[in-house]
């Protein structure tokens, strides 16, 4: 008892996780959808954190090459999981909301409040322009790929046809080409170019390797337990609190599967560690739209139900704005809370925008 207390006390994020069972109670009770929607978001919190964590400490047994790899793949494990739930139930536009949402989410917000938080307590800040500069790179190529068939699309049949379809499949071959090409790099250059910094940087061995492979097996289940009761309450909740379900993509379910990864951004931008503050965000962000993106088109392919590489207008400008202003932003490998508040602003303008549009 005293070391679950110990445990709660140095992790008090991780209380959430009495909120599963409730969760499951209140599904198999017949609760409000609302309700059952906000204790399974909230539950889906700690899960991803403890996804992290065994990731984390499995990576510590394979060095850091290997171990960068681990977490680029299971970065967003979380968000992945409930993304596919939510492919399953045909709820296409819902998951590329997430998408943007994910990559904005990191860009702006995370980066912003690493940013804003390190500026006050540590002034100026410094990291490595060129690690910056090589996210920067792939970000614009990345989301030019993802314009490409936006663009295109009215005039080679328009969304859902064969021609868009096999656009966007070839689209995101070449984009998880591009990611594998970037692993390669990193691994060879150990740059962390895509692959998550926190292994070279983890503490130790938190875990032993069975402890680590039960935790990160046993939270996934949870993770995906909690997905489909908040896929399932999706539909009631659009019409009881009157938000879009692009909201709900866009804001709502990319922070839900990253806020543990974020609060750790966070953390350490406080501790005058910029540098992994910033590979944190960026890396992610490169993840999802070089890897987590074009393979939900293939797995979505699988399922039945094609996911097409189609966004609306307002993505786009989103997502175009998102990583102009980030590369300016970090271009010089400097940062301070006045730039970091301008990120968060920009966040914030574009969240009360995606929040006004019509349901």
């Amino acid at each position: 008892m005293r070391k679950i207390l110990t445990f709660f006390q140095n992790k008090p994020l991780y209380i959430l996780l009495l909120l599963f069972p409730l969760a499951i109670l209140a599904e198999w009770s017949g609760w409000s959808p609302v309700v059952v929607f906000a204790l399974s978001a909230l539950a889906v919190v700690p899960m991803a954190g403890l996804i992290g964590e065994a990731t984390e400490s499995l990576a510590a047994f394979t060095g850091p090459k290997i171990g960068g790899l681990l977490n680029a793949t299971l970065g967003n494990a979380a968000e992945l999981i409930i993304t596919l739930v939510a492919i399953r139930a045909g709820l296409l536009e819902l998951v590329k909301a997430s998408i943007t949402g994910s990559i904005l989410g990191n860009l702006l917000l995370i980066l912003g409040l690493s940013m804003l938080v390190g500026g006050v307590k540590n002034g100026t800040q410094v990291f490595d322009r060129k690690h910056a500069g090589n996210h920067a790179i792939l970000l614009i190529l990345a989301v030019m790929a993802l314009v490409v068939p936006s663009v295109f699309s009215h005039s080679i049949g328009g969304d859902g046809s064969l021609k868009v379809e096999a656009l966007s499949l070839g689209v995101a071959g070449i984009l998880i080409l591009l990611y594998v090409f970037g692993l390669i790099y990193s691994y060879r250059t150990a740059t962390g170019a895509i692959t998550h910094p926190e292994v070279s940087h983890s503490s130790g061995k938190k875990y032993s390797i069975k402890q680590a492979i039960f935790m990160l097996a046993a939270s996934t289940l949870g993770v995906v337990i909690m997905s489909e009761y908040l896929v399932q309450a999706m539909e009631s909740v659009v019409a009881d609190l009157g938000l879009s379900e692009f909201f709900l993509g866009i804001i709502l379910i990319p922070i839900i599967g990253n806020v543990a990864e974020h609060l750790v951004a966070v953390r350490v931008a406080a501790q005058n560690q910029m540098e992994l503050s910033v590979e944190i965000a960026l890396s992610s962000s490169s993840q999802i739209a070089l890897f987590v993106a074009p393979l939900l088109v293939y797995i979505s392919l699988a399922m039945g139900n094609p996911l097409t590489l189609i966004f609306n207008q307002f993505e786009l400008i989103a997502l175009g704005a998102g990583v102009i202003i980030s590369a300016l932003v970090s271009n010089d490998g400097e940062s301070n809370w006045l730039e970091g508040l301008a990120l968060v602003a920009v966040y914030l303008i574009l969240g009360l925008a995606f929040f006004l549009m019509p349901v």
